[in-house]
């Protein structure tokens, strides 16, 4: 999807629009006043005061109809220099304009607003010629916003809208739009019962309902065994740490802003952690190491907290409380080439498994001129930099760089990946550590017997499982590969009275060994537990009638196909098991 606010022409277009818009609104409620109307990377919004009126969707067509009614008038729009004071002359009457004017400094440019026929808003512009440019657009939805974005501050409504230059464009980001919502991991989640939330818990704070907890466990058990197979030991460790932990990891002064605030208990002052890094760099302080031990790789399926602000959670792609797949690979200095490949294959392997295809590295370095939020050593950073560099440039990994989004202590690899829909996601990451082995003061012995500091690599496969779950939820719009899906058959006897003692027959063979099978023996048609099946995105609905019971076979339909498919019992058995244990996709 085009970002607009990136596109020079659809940005002028769209922020022409939302002066459409409050124009409309205007006439229709000459009451309206307005805070501010930006150019968004989808479109635009304006954020409106209607004094004690409530719009809801229904409202939306009839603003729509009087935009479409002053385009057709054909207005030009002309732009208007004005000084401080003659600014705020003009709109006295508007407190959200006259706070706009009172914070601009008295030297700054000339102030501008823009007149279209019977309207004029105070802006910077630009804006296209005339309102009648203005005819390929849609408004999306209405929301609350605070003025201002403070809380304490009172509610504004928000409408959302896009323009576009032709009925086509317009069309073709409609249908993606469209797109987007049939794939939307939160409706998703709602109905195939993954996920749920709920203000007595918290904002997000997702509950893993038990559909959910099958996916989460049967991903956290995928990549435990690629990890075990590389030699990777796990551990667990708790969710809190002391507020002096994080001051010996750094994480106190430089992501404190990220973290929940501290909590004192008896004598000691904890928070829950926002990251695993610092409770390993204890776990390998734990024991002596010599160089031979190298590499030592602890892994840990871990609960953690970050601070993200309310509006910016949505669903399991971002919350504040996560599992992350994380694990701290210790290295000797002439062991981070290798360890890193390692890494890079582990990461290329994963995707190949889930079919994740359209992915890039991002080579995330430091702001040299940023000393606040990293840490202040150039010749640690540029050794970590260049070592990086290196060993992407010898593993022949397409990267591009990214100034300013290294982690405070290390520059890291980041695995960006492009969805089915909406802009690219941040899956996986690899980052170099030379800084926290050495405030934590880890060593190993040499061959010649001397303490050296090793480095540490710290990676995250699938991210959070949190995130993860979300992104396969809507990369399959809920028909997860039967490796993975909560309910894997669906066992349907056409009729209870002469086909069910086979039907349960089948469900406790499938059972047994292990697969989670459904019998929907309900008194109800044929049609209706089949299409309720594939409402639940249930991979396989195994229909037994007489035929089958006679034959002793079975006949199936694959979730989203209308061809059925009759064989033995022994060979559709036989063929579950080799798709689940090859997890195809």
């Amino acid at each position: 999807m085009i970002n607009i606010k990136e596109n020079e022409k659809l940005s002028v277009l769209n922020h022409s629009c939302a002066h459409l818009l409050a124009q409309a609104v205007k006439h229709l409620y000459p009451e309206a006043k307005f805070w501010v109307g930006p150019v968004v990377e989808e479109g635009f919004y304006y954020d409106i005061d209607l004094n004690d009126k409530t719009l809801t969707e229904e409202d939306l067509p009839v603003i729509e109809r009087e935009m479409k009614k002053i385009a057709k008038d054909g207005k030009r729009i002309v732009r208007h220099e004005l000084t401080k004071s003659e600014a705020l002359e003009m709109f006295k009457d508007d407190m959200y304009k006259i706070d706009l004017i009172s914070r601009m400094d008295e030297s700054d440019t000339v102030i501008s607003c823009y007149t279209q026929g019977d309207f004029t808003d105070l802006c910077r512009g630009p804006h296209v010629e005339t309102v009648k440019e203005l005819k390929n657009f849609k408004l999306l939805k209405i929301s609350g916003a605070y003025w201002k974005g403070d809380a304490k501050n009172h509610m504004l409504q928000r409408i959302y809208g896009v323009c576009f230059e032709t009925p086509e464009e317009l069309e073709a980001h409609l249908q993606e739009l469209e797109e987007r919502a049939m794939r939307d991991h939160r409706k998703i989640g709602k109905n195939l019962d993954i996920f749920m939330t709920h203000d007595l818990v918290g904002k997000g704070m997702p509950l893993w309902l038990p559909n959910g907890a099958i996916v989460r466990k049967e991903l956290e058990n995928y990549i435990y065994e690629k990890e075990r197979k590389l030699d990777y030991k796990h551990v667990y460790t708790p969710c809190v740490g002391t507020v002096d932990l994080y001051k010996t990891s750094g994480h106190w002064d430089h992501y404190q802003e990220n973290m929940f605030p501290k909590m004192q208990v008896d004598d000691e002052e904890f928070v829950l952690r926002p990251m695993n890094c610092p409770h390993h760099m204890l776990v390998y302080a734990n024991t002596l190491h010599s160089y031979r031990d190298l590499p030592i790789r602890i892994g840990e399926f871990a609960s953690d907290f970050r601070y993200e602000a309310s509006g910016a959670v949505k669903g399991l792609e971002r919350v504040r409380c996560m599992c992350q797949n994380d694990a701290h690979l210790f290295v000797r200095p002439d062991q981070i080439g290798e360890e890193f490949k390692k890494v890079v294959a582990l990461i290329l392997d994963v995707y190949k498994d889930f079919g994740i295809k359209d992915y890039k590295f991002r080579l995330s370095l430091r702001d040299p001129e940023d000393k606040e939020k990293y840490f202040d050593d150039d010749k640690m950073w540029n050794e970590a930099e260049n070592k990086l560099r290196e060993v992407l440039d010898s593993y022949g990994v397409e990267y591009f760089e990214a100034i300013g989004e290294a982690a405070f202590y290390g520059p890291k690899l980041d695995v960006e990946v492009k969805p089915a829909v909406g802009p690219e996601v941040t899956l996986s990451t690899c980052q170099l550590d030379f800084l926290l082995p050495r405030r934590f003061e880890l060593t190993y012995v040499d061959n010649e017997g001397k303490k050296l500091t090793p480095v540490v690599i710290h990676r995250a496969i699938l991210g959070t499982f949190d995130r993860f779950t979300a992104f396969i939820l809507e990369e399959t719009k809920g028909l997860l590969p039967l490796w993975l899906s909560p309910i894997q058959i669906n066992i349907i006897p056409v009729n209870n009275e002469y086909h069910l003692e086979y039907a349960e027959e089948l469900y406790k063979k499938l059972k047994d060994l292990g697969i989670r099978v459904e019998l929907d023996d309900r008194n109800e048609k044929l049609g209706y537990k089949m299409r309720e099946s594939v409402m639940k995105k249930i991979p396989y609905a195994v229909i037994i009638g007489q035929k089958e019971v006679e034959d002793n076979s079975i006949s199936y339909r694959k979730c989203g196909s209308e061809e059925t498919t009759t064989m033995s019992k022994e060979e559709f058995i036989n063929n579950i098991l080799e798709e689940i244990k090859n997890k195809s996709n």
